[in-house]
């Protein structure tokens, strides 16, 4: 009765009313040969201590839980602390979907005004929004946003932008009349291409985006970029895939416009999502931002309040006018990410970043110390990613390493076809000494056929 509640003479009251004789002359119109005519082969029911314990078996199958990673690419593993749940499931916030009516709901409005600042401070622009989707459709707004911006159509892209992130700007480009360009990378280096670039952007081209750490991992040359962008009069936009690189990498006070994905701020992988995506931008870009803004104020007894100051999207106002169909934020994970940057404070945002460059330099020269490897892009600075280059090719190189319970790098070769025996290895503050010298030594076993 807990899961049936209806009582057999309610059930004979309903089919009465619908004029079936019985359940069978109900489900009469279903052929015969698909009709199930006996009781469902289910275990019998179990205690709830006893159905925990199932799950907590099951979940030993899950291989995230038995084998160790070093896969990066714009989702990163890193440690949560466990406040940020026991906070963010609180009913104020778990229930609250969006602020509608936003001045009653100031809990939530002053969470997201903490976060736009936070976020303000960590990219060095003048103003943030109150969250995207995640990194990728923020990127994507981002460019759009510079169309509206200067009047131009036209985009010049890094190569070595997320891939992902490129295909979604594609998606959004395709009905946009927007066409872009690729501008390539330095094939030492793994920069932009700096003479490339200069010869592509004209008086035509809106904005120039990159991204920094790039896909690479290596930390772009912004300033020059900025110059050379500027000159024609386009937008900067510079797309940041891992935040946490801001604890120790100068903000891009250069740019016009950020984009980034806040996953690494206390956000669970989650297989997928939902992450945190985030516009930044100089003031004077304001009105033209997508979402949603909120400000702080002061009501007419002199207390502090706040407001949603600004929100530009279809529902609030004229179609014609809105510069975004974005339907909502991302209000819980943003939160997520506000309790991580609150927990870890400056001072440990920039040590947790310190913390990770140093295990994967740690990485890279383990690694690249093995026969038959080399780290490319040596030459420029990076963060905790690096592309590794080895004699064996990356499939039976994956599948060794698999073997020994670690999944190793992301092969290249699917976006980047130059790169064919290349993998990107990322190596953040949870991965220890160990585990690497661990995948080190599966690393050599090319060489000696193991």
């Amino acid at each position: 009765m807990r899961y049936l509640p209806k009582s057999p003479a309610e059930r004979e009251q309903m089919l009465a009313e619908i004029g079936a004789a019985s359940i069978a002359d109900l489900f009469s119109v279903i052929p015969a040969e698909y009709r199930l005519e006996r009781d469902l082969d289910v275990p019998r029911q179990h205690a709830e201590s006893e159905i925990i314990d199932y799950f907590k078996m099951a979940a030993h199958h899950n291989a995230s839980q038995r084998f160790l990673s070093f896969l990066g690419a714009g989702a990163y593993r890193h440690y949560r602390p466990v406040i940020i749940d026991s906070l963010v499931q609180r009913g104020e916030f778990l229930t609250s979907y969006t602020p509608y009516q936003a001045e009653i709901t100031q809990g939530t409005l002053q969470a997201i005004f903490e976060f736009q600042t936070m976020i303000a401070e960590l990219t060095g622009m003048d103003v943030a929004n109150a969250s995207m989707y995640d990194g990728s459709t923020g990127a994507a707004e981002a460019v759009m946003m510079a169309v509206r911006v200067t009047g131009r159509h036209k985009a010049v892209v890094a190569r070595t932008v997320h891939p992902e992130y490129r295909e979604v700007m594609a998606t959004y480009a395709k009905h946009q009349g927007l066409p872009s360009t690729l501008v390539e990378y330095d094939r030492e280096t793994g920069r932009v291409d700096l003479a490339s670039l200069e010869s592509q952007v004209t008086e035509e081209t809106a904005c120039v985006m990159v991204q920094s750490p790039n896909f690479f991992g290596v930390i772009e040359d912004i300033p020059a970029i900025a110059a050379i962008a500027h000159a024609k009069g386009a937008l900067l936009i510079v797309s940041i895939a891992e935040a946490i690189s801001l604890g120790v990498v100068r903000p891009p006070v250069e740019a016009d416009i950020v984009s980034m994905e806040a996953q690494s701020f206390g956000v669970a992988l989650s297989y997928g999502g939902p992450y945190c995506g985030v516009i930044a931008a100089k003031e004077k870009y304001l009105r033209q931002m997508p979402g949603r803004l909120v400000g702080q104020t002061v009501d007419s007894n002199g207390y502090r309040g706040f407001v949603l100051t600004l929100s530009t999207r279809e529902q609030h106002i004229r179609r014609e006018k809105a510069t975004s169909n974005i339907c909502t934020n991302q209000a819980l994970v943003a939160l997520m990410a506000t309790i991580f940057l609150t927990i870890y404070g400056k001072e440990g945002i920039r040590e947790l970043a310190e913390h990770n460059l140093a295990k994967a330099d740690y990485a890279a020269k383990t690694f690249a110390a093995q026969p038959g490897a080399k780290v490319l892009f040596g030459g420029a600075p990076r963060f905790h990613e690096f592309v590794l280059e080895t004699l064996e090719d990356t499939a039976s190189l994956g599948q060794r390493m698999l073997d020994g319970q670690i999944v190793g790098g992301v092969p290249l070769s699917r976006w980047y076809p130059e790169l064919a025996n290349a993998t990107l290895w990322c190596a953040t503050e949870v991965i220890t000494k160990e585990q690497i010298d661990a995948a080190a030594g599966i690393l050599a076993g090319a060489a000696v056929g193991v």
